[in-house]
């Protein structure tokens, strides 16, 4: 379907890699549908006892989805006051594969050696392990380009420990591998150049009972410490002032506190869309309410419709991939523009996914 990314079986394991380096491995609406396919067919097939995830090269694991070419997509169908047929195929579709994921009914196995960013943490997140590697950068920054953190973020993020979800979520911070483990979006720490040998023993595995069990032993034989978590110095903080259910509390609660960390936490705020930022803490405490994943990617489905037919999502594009100018002109431009029924809006019953 797609030469963007690979599969093949070796041993009994369904192997996944994804192949777009050029883009960072960001994901297209072909490889979603490729990726949506091939598990489908290994869940049935008694010879795959697990399946196995990674991106090609050294640099990325999975930098997101392809919003430039769902971006381009509203270009060239001009504004119609609705979403085009790809924006909905391919959050649709992208939010039906994380389903798929979260509930797979084999060991799912995702190496996050590089940049995990967005769509990539929708991939990986929702599965049975993820190892993590001293190349990890892992992000969800899409509160900088004028969208919210989607692909499930409205379910793991709430779930992260205090507020740290709060704050990945509204300020897109990129962590490293300690922090993964430590907001649990890693379960294992292997360094990079132990990969290979990692690999080669999970493809000789076993796997006819106990899949998960024997996999499960067999990282634990192979992880090490992932040494001190830098979220962790700054947690009290972070609990403290992004419990606060007004954007403009937790700006003020960080620049009454001061001090290096909390100036930098409140610029980063003060760059991204006002829009965003409040309608992803509403998400956030909506998300913490959750029954479940389906039900928060539902709610993600209504939210994005919204978001196609508004501008900041195709501004913050167009600033920080397209013209790399990073001079985005949000609107409205200030928090206090963004009223709560405008926030309210953007959880308005729309189409849904049948999750």
């Amino acid at each position: 379907m797609t030469d963007d990314v690979r599969f093949e079986v070796q041993g009994a394991i369904g192997c996944i890699t994804l192949d777009r380096q050029r883009a960072l491995n960001s994901l297209t609406l072909e490889m979603i549908r490729a990726m949506q396919v091939q598990l489908d067919a290994w869940a049935e097939d008694p010879n795959i006892g697990a399946v196995l995830i990674e991106g090609a090269g050294e640099k990325s694991f999975c930098a997101g989805g392809d919003v430039v070419s769902v971006r381009r997509s509203r270009l060239e169908e001009g504004e119609t006051g609705k979403p085009t047929k790809l924006m909905l195929d391919f959050f649709g579709e992208e939010y039906r594969l994380n389903r798929s994921i979260a509930d797979y009914p084999k060991p799912y196995i995702a190496l996050l050696d590089g940049v995990t960013m967005g769509g990539g943490v929708g991939i990986s997140v929702h599965g049975s392990f993820r190892i993590a590697t001293e190349r990890t950068l892992f992000a969800m920054p899409e509160t900088g380009i004028g969208l919210f953190p989607d692909v499930g973020g409205g379910w793991f993020l709430p779930r992260c420990p205090g507020e740290l979800g709060t704050y990945l979520a509204l300020t897109g911070a990129p962590v490293k591998a300690a922090d993964c483990l430590y907001i649990e979006a890693a379960t294992h720490f292997v360094p990079s150049d132990r990969l290979q040998a990692l690999r080669a023993e999970l493809l000789s595995l076993d796997l006819k009972q106990d899949a998960a069990g024997r996999i499960s032993v067999l990282l634990s034989e192979h992880s090490v410490s992932g040494g001190d978590a830098t979220l962790s110095e700054h947690r009290s903080i972070i609990d403290s002032a992004f419990a606060h259910d007004r954007i403009e509390d937790i700006l003020g609660a960080l620049k009454a506190a001061g001090g290096s960390f909390c100036d930098e936490t409140a610029a980063m705020l003060e760059h991204r869309s006002p829009t965003s930022l409040k309608v992803t803490l509403e998400m956030v405490r909506r998300g913490a309410r959750c029954a479940s994943l389906a039900e928060d990617l539902e709610m993600e489905f209504t939210m994005v419709q919204s978001f196609m037919i508004a501008g900041d999502f195709f501004e913050g594009v167009r600033a920080l991939l397209v013209d790399k100018d990073r001079a985005p002109k949000w609107s409205p431009p200030t928090l206090d523009a963004v009223t709560p029924e405008a926030v309210a809006a953007y959880f308005s019953p729309a189409g849904k996914i049948g999750l």
